[in-house]
């Protein structure tokens, strides 16, 4: 399997997807196969959970329950997309993936780190992102962004409280991964911050392929 997997991460806000869709268009500019996804829902099966997982209505739905959920959709996205592409030698773009498990259910929610290490392994089946792009944020100000693009997830009627321990647990996990990591000053210039995510990215692929 010799394709590339990245991985963008980030609290709500931060503008991983725009990031992403900017960063594959400049790669398909350089000529690379690039395949962009997303978690949770880029598969049928994930569509339906994403439903369930997002809706406001199941605000009370027990974390235990939305982290099955959440590597349920996983499961399927490795197996159906994200797995086929990289075997197929493409680069794989994903709007989050497993670190987001970990600091949403495991920092925010406070669900055993080791137990979600453990799970998410059998729904991955071991495989990790050979590069993790973090845009990080003042949590108030993704929040003030969300709310100007009119998004009202689940996720969006947590306290700030949850946010922040949510924004130390990727920082953590940076500081835990330094080889994978980059951190990227999401409050920068939205150009500045593709173009510093670009960067990364080319540069590993470069050394990948050294």
């Amino acid at each position: 399997m010799s394709g590339f997997f990245v991985s963008f991460e980030g609290i709500e806000g931060a503008g991983k997807s725009t990031v992403l869709k900017e960063v594959a268009r400049e790669l398909r500019k350089r000529g690379y196969q690039v395949i962009e996804t997303f978690e949770p829902g880029d598969t049928p099966v994930g569509k339906a959970l994403r439903q369930t997982l997002l809706a406001p209505e199941h605000s009370k739905m027990h974390y235990v329950t939305e982290v099955f959920l959440y590597f349920a959709d996983r499961a399927e996205h490795v197996q159906k997309v994200i797995l086929p592409a990289l075997e197929a030698e493409k680069v794989v773009l994903t709007d989050r993936y497993s670190d987001s498990t970990f600091s949403y259910q495991g920092y925010g929610r406070g669900l055993g780190l080791e137990m979600l290490e453990t799970l998410n392994q059998i729904a991955t089946n071991g495989l990790m992102p050979d590069l993790t792009i973090l845009l990080d944020l003042d949590v108030k100000e993704g929040l003030r962004r969300n709310k100007k693009l009119q998004k009202n997830d689940r996720f969006e009627l947590e306290t700030l409280e949850f946010h922040e321990k949510v924004r130390r647990g990727f920082l953590e996990l940076a500081e835990k991964n330094p080889k994978r990591f980059r951190i990227i000053d999401a409050s920068m210039p939205l150009n500045d911050v593709i173009q510093e995510a670009l960067n990364h990215i080319v540069t590993a692929l470069e050394e990948n392929n050294g």
